[in-house]
């Protein structure tokens, strides 16, 4: 599944390269998107593609902005930690 949607965004990249306006982000947000997927599970890649699409708009600022390095915390959306857990029992 996630390299279908690679697939679909680099067609969509294709289409529209070169038009204006161009993305405010660096990466830009197709980028964003593959990186997340090549480096994410499908959950995760999408929520982080959702939430940056979220944060582009016209009074947003841009800038450097690439995906987060902290993938184990991604995995877990609820952030649970393991060591909490086993004290509990």
């Amino acid at each position: 599944m996630r390299k279908l949607i690679i697939r679909w965004i680099r067609a969509y990249q294709q289409g529209t390269s070169g038009k204006n306006p161009t993305c405010k982000y660096q990466p830009t947000c197709s980028n964003y998107a593959i990186d997340a997927y090549e480096n994410y599970n499908f959950f995760s890649a999408t929520i982080l593609t959702i939430w940056r699409l979220l944060r582009c708009n016209p009074f947003s600022r841009g800038g450097f902005d690439p995906i987060p390095k902290f993938k184990k915390d991604l995995n877990n959306p609820l952030r649970i930690n393991k060591s909490r857990e086993e004290k509990k029992k």
